[in-house]
């Protein structure tokens, strides 16, 4: 009997790529053709405005291995990432952006990993060529940081472009909280897990949709989601501003009754109450990036809604439709 040849669901989270999916397809199609690789590519449109889908559709014309899944609007990488994931229906799903700047030429030994047992294998950089300098300090920055404050491990220097197993994808989807960070998660389901080094490229098209205001509300969502150090920050400087007012009021008292008070001091306190308002406000801020993320959660909404998915093979939901995933 022949044994059965195992499904590879290739994810693609694309958000205005008309520039650079022809040759992603091209290049990323060769090396599943030429390595035998039985497969699916899942197109997640994240609420495109240009002629992405139109693209993506140009492909689907010629190719019975593609699948679009489309979104009602832009609901952010990370919830596309598992919008993908929901519907991919290989045995191993593997993410990878569409900017080429991973390359998918890692593929074949992402699979070769799998099948030695490991149920998550993502791919770590050497190098980060195109980005600037600054970029690439604050990320440093940030991923140290993360591992100090975090009880879960997370690689460094490791973005998204990784294979997942089927019971890692199940895994995954069982968590359905709002705001996700997705490298976090990817730890947190545990399971064997390896690295496979590589030199990222530069993007080859288009521009980079993550600004520094993107990457800085990514990194907050990174924190909160996976530590609870800047709560206990803000509990330990309050406690220590406590401690030096309390210290400082003494020194007052006493100075006082020694020498007198001939009310100067006017510098030393508006000092004083500009820096005990500024903790006051940095603990407040800490305490309610936390509760906003819990509002969130209360409100229950669905992570994403379809607005179409199709495909010619490997599809047991084809056609269009309007559906909610939570």
């Amino acid at each position: 009997m022949e044994q059965d040849i195992p499904l590879i669901s290739i994810v693609v989270p694309v958000y205005n790529e008309e520039e650079i999916i022809p040759s992603f397809y091209e290049r990323t199609k060769g090396v599943l053709t030429g390595n035998d690789i039985k497969h699916e590519i899942i197109f997640v449109n994240d609420g495109s405005v240009d002629k992405t889908v139109a693209t993506i559709r140009e492909l689907m014309a010629t190719d019975d291995s593609i699948a679009l899944l489309s979104l009602s609007r832009n609901f952010g990488k990370e919830i596309a990432m598992t919008a993908g994931f929901d519907y991919a229906h290989g045995d191993t799903a593997i993410v990878i952006d569409a900017d080429l700047q991973d390359p998918p030429e890692l593929i074949p030994e992402m699979i070769a990993q799998w099948n030695n047992g490991y149920d998550v294998v993502y791919a770590t950089r050497l190098e980060r060529e195109g980005e600037t300098f600054i970029r690439k300090l604050t990320a440093k920055w940030f991923y140290k940081l993360l591992q100090t404050s975090s009880s879960i491990h997370i690689p460094r220097d490791t973005g998204d472009y990784r294979l997942l197993s089927r019971r890692a994808l199940e895994a995954l989807s069982s968590l359905r909280e709002r705001n996700r960070f997705m490298k976090g998660l990817y730890s947190w389901i545990g399971f064997p897990q390896t690295s496979i080094p590589y030199h990222r490229e530069p993007r080859h098209a288009g521009t980079s949709k993550w600004n520094y205001w993107k990457l800085w509300n990514f990194a907050l969502e990174g924190f909160t989601s996976f530590t609870t150090m800047p709560l206990k920050v803000a509990t330990y400087l309050g406690l220590m501003t406590s401690i030096a007012a309390f210290a400082f009021g003494l020194y007052v008292l006493f100075k006082t009754l020694l020498y007198g008070d001939p009310v100067a001091g006017y510098p030393s306190l508006m000092i004083t109450i500009l820096f005990l308002g500024g903790v006051q406000l940095t603990a407040l801020g800490i305490i309610g990036e936390y509760l906003a993320r819990l509002f969130d959660e209360s409100k229950n909404r669905p992570l994403y809604i379809v607005s179409e998915y199709s495909a010619s093979t490997h599809n047991e939901r084809n056609g269009s439709a309007l559906e909610s995933k939570y």
